[in-house]
């Protein structure tokens, strides 16, 4: 765990956490409840205090003979958390909320399968269902206690979702890679059948290795620090606007030949300090710190394109969502999807994780977006705010076409409208 986490305060922590998911819109303002188990404490938020404006001196502390300190009481759903403790002691914390994606598998009997991507199956753990019972009773707090003997991420029948992590940050991370797959569920069936990853597959990613030998780098100079700022600021803001997750995604400026700064693995994206990114020069990272696991693949794409200087791989929903199905992605929507898209190209399961380079072969300055099965995306750019810029792109014009499919087929632009735009930005023809 993060030893920055280790020094924040229950109360702090909560409070935190409870404003993250609050402001990604995955709970409501009266909807969900925190807890951190503190030695035979619990640490809960409130009953009925405003979700959108907590204060750390809202959050409880339920002690083990059952007094309560605090402004207010506990959450009425405390029983199920004090069920789940005890039926878990290796539980530190649990997530209880009710995010849209997550509630529609609840409220139809079913559970998201986490085989869509390697991160949410590895992330999410064993994957739960318990039966309905009256919000805040006893029978509840069995029922789901008795669930979380076999499983990590439980869905609450016609409730919500429940999950437990050895800390908060690590539930809170398991929570929202659970909503994600299951968004990604619901708008990869609106555009085909969903592929699912085979147990080899997620082998396959799950035992990659990155090993990299460390080396002391000289003072950054102040494009160095100004690179690790901008990246810090991009991975925030796409943490925030959903276009990346908290566990996953990476994101990488060069600095010059086999030379460049990359988002660390292992940590919260959106916590990032300028610290926290890691150099990597000639095939060996900066002492004291882990690239992330995506390092060998932006390696390979600079030393094949000497004019990239920014890559990122993402995974916004509704792009994600063409990943895992077999339906087409066509750019030729509105004139500034295709340029800043072109034609996008798709590349297969894996590739990005093999040592051979080849992912560097499926994007290029003309074709600089890509669609990886089962694995988001691939964006690459001039700069950091050129690629954050192409990225957006990429997902507002994914879910529009989602979107489109409520309404009727798809009118893409004719070849002659793409010919002027190609000569407008003195593209050749395509062929």
């Amino acid at each position: 765990m993060n030893m920055r986490r280790q020094l924040i305060h229950p109360r702090d922590e909560i409070m935190q956490t409870v404003d993250r998911i609050y402001r990604y819109r995955m709970t409501t303002t009266s909807g969900g409840n925190l807890s951190i188990r503190d030695g035979d404490d619990i640490w809960i938020s409130p009953a009925r205090v405003d979700k959108g404006n907590l204060s750390r001196n809202d959050i409880v502390c339920v002690k083990a003979d059952g007094s309560v300190e605090g402004l207010h009481p506990p959450s009425s759903e405390f029983p199920f958390h004090r069920a789940i403790y005890e039926a878990r002691p290796d539980i530190g914390a649990i997530v209880h909320a009710h995010p849209v994606a997550l509630v529609a598998f609840s409220i139809c009997g079913q559970t998201p399968d986490t085989r869509l991507f390697h991160q949410a199956h590895s992330e999410c753990g064993r994957i739960g269902f318990a039966p309905y019972a009256l919000p805040g009773s006893e029978q509840l707090g069995s029922r789901i206690a008795e669930t979380f003997k076999t499983s990590d991420s439980v869905i609450l029948e016609n409730h919500g979702v429940v999950v437990g992590g050895n800390s908060l940050s690590h539930a809170f991370q398991r929570f929202e890679a659970f909503e994600f797959a299951a968004k990604t569920v619901i708008k990869g069936r609106q555009l085909g059948e969903v592929r699912y990853l085979s147990a080899s597959q997620l082998d396959q990613a799950h035992h990659r290795s990155v090993s990299l030998d460390s080396f002391e780098p000289p003072a950054a100079t102040v494009n160095e620090k100004e690179l690790r700022r901008q990246l810090c600021e991009f991975v925030r803001r796409g943490c925030r606007q959903r276009l990346l997750i908290s566990t996953e995604g990476s994101f990488s400026a060069r600095l010059g030949e086999d030379d460049f700064v990359i988002t660390p693995t292992q940590q919260d994206r959106e916590s990032l300090y300028v610290a926290d990114i890691v150099r990597v020069q000639g095939g060996r990272r900066e002492a004291g710190k882990k690239a992330s696991r995506a390092v060998f693949a932006h390696r390979a794409i600079y030393r094949k394109h000497p004019d990239v200087q920014t890559i990122v791989f993402a995974h916004p929903v509704n792009a994600t969502a063409f990943s895992v199905t077999d339906s087409v992605f066509d750019a030729r929507t509105i004139p500034e999807s295709y340029l800043f898209l072109r034609d996008v190209q798709r590349v297969p399961y894996g590739v990005q994780y093999q040592d051979d380079g080849a992912i560097a072969d499926f994007v290029s300055a003309a074709s600089p977006a890509a669609i990886l099965n089962n694995d988001g995306v691939l964006v690459i750019g001039s700069g950091v705010l050129d690629a954050f810029d192409r990225l957006e792109v990429l997902e507002s014009t994914s879910e529009a076409i989602v979107n489109a499919g409520a309404l009727g087929p798809v009118a893409t632009m004719s070849d002659e409208v793409i010919d002027e735009l190609r000569a407008l930005i003195s593209l050749p023809p395509d062929s």
